[in-house]
């Protein structure tokens, strides 16, 4: 679904593991990494798109991650204008963004990359907080750093949180 401004509207899902590492994902076929993400379809919330693209891109289910925040409102990046399929109506320059912070509640094996029958992506592994903003391409970079800038509070929150509740033996 395409704005009137252009813009594709879209959710990002940056999915974490207990430590607070982020899944990283390479597209499949490319050498590019990145964030899953897809497109909202007319019918959908921003919500249900997350779990869909979640469920097509990672093989998880709602029972499997746990909802830890979003965004606070819409981010955008433009396309470079040799992406832009200028023969397309509407013309789509860009895309519009919700995120989602989730935790992965099961364990790694759960991840199935192939679960759609066009899968996204052919590998992903668990990076650094940061690491992504090193290695997104340019065009997404400022959306990437708005993002986890504005989510970080929930990672560091729930692991901050389990350090607390660790306790000692007693001997």
């Amino acid at each position: 679904m395409i704005d009137t401004d252009g813009y594709r509207m879209n959710v990002g899902i940056i999915l974490t593991n207990m430590a607070g590492q982020l899944l990283w994902a390479k597209r499949i076929g490319q050498s590019g990494w990145q964030f899953p993400q897809g497109g909202i379809k007319a019918h959908e919330t921003p919500k249900r798109a997350m779990f869909r693209e979640l469920h097509e891109e990672l093989g998880l289910n709602i029972k499997q991650v746990q909802v830890l925040g979003t965004t606070h409102g819409w981010l955008r990046y433009r396309l470079p204008h040799h992406l832009i399929r200028h023969y397309q109506r509407p013309l789509c320059i860009g895309q519009k963004q919700v995120w989602y912070m989730l935790r992965l509640l099961g364990n790694d094996k759960s991840i199935r990359l192939n679960a759609n029958e066009i899968p996204e992506f052919d590998q992903w592994l668990w990076v650094d907080y940061w690491r992504p903003l090193t290695e997104v391409v340019d065009f997404k970079k400022k959306v990437y750093k708005l993002v986890l800038k504005e989510l970080e509070p929930l990672v560091q929150q729930k692991i901050k949180k389990r350090k607390l509740s660790y306790k000692l033996p007693i001997c």
